[in-house]
């Protein structure tokens, strides 16, 4: 454990030197979701197997990439389980191929489903 923290340290500070034109570190984790923070005075600690990086926390096993971006990647959809999140006749739900689909309609899968709460991406088990 520790040499993947040292190695995931002496890559962030690698990536530092050759950031000077990117002013976002964005990470993207396992289910898609990303998250850019802006360099400017950027604090990052490394304890019990999470990152934090300026005010966001990541789960290192959940975290799939990082790099330096131009503009801020930060998506807008949000994990929710499906029993916290209640679809109703105005949401619009679409498939991972981009095809809207009905409520009727949703089988085992991913899906995102917006509605005036927000966006939301929901796995359907």
């Amino acid at each position: 454990m520790k040499t993947k923290v040292l190695t995931l340290l002496l890559l962030l500070v690698a990536m530092m030197v050759q950031a000077a034109d990117y002013p976002y570190l964005t990470f993207e984790t396992t289910d898609g979701a990303k998250t850019s923070v802006s360099v400017t005075s950027l604090s990052i600690s490394i304890a019990d197997g999470k990152l934090t990086v300026g005010g966001q926390t990541f789960d290192l096993s959940s975290l799939s990439k990082m790099y330096f971006s131009t503009a801020s990647e930060t998506t807008d959809i949000s994990v929710v389980k499906n029993s916290q999140l209640v679809i109703d006749d105005d949401a619009e739900i679409y498939d991972l191929q981009g095809r809207k689909v009905s409520k009727d309609q949703m089988r085992h899968g991913i899906y995102v489903v917006k509605t005036k709460n927000g966006t939301f991406k929901v796995n359907m088990k």
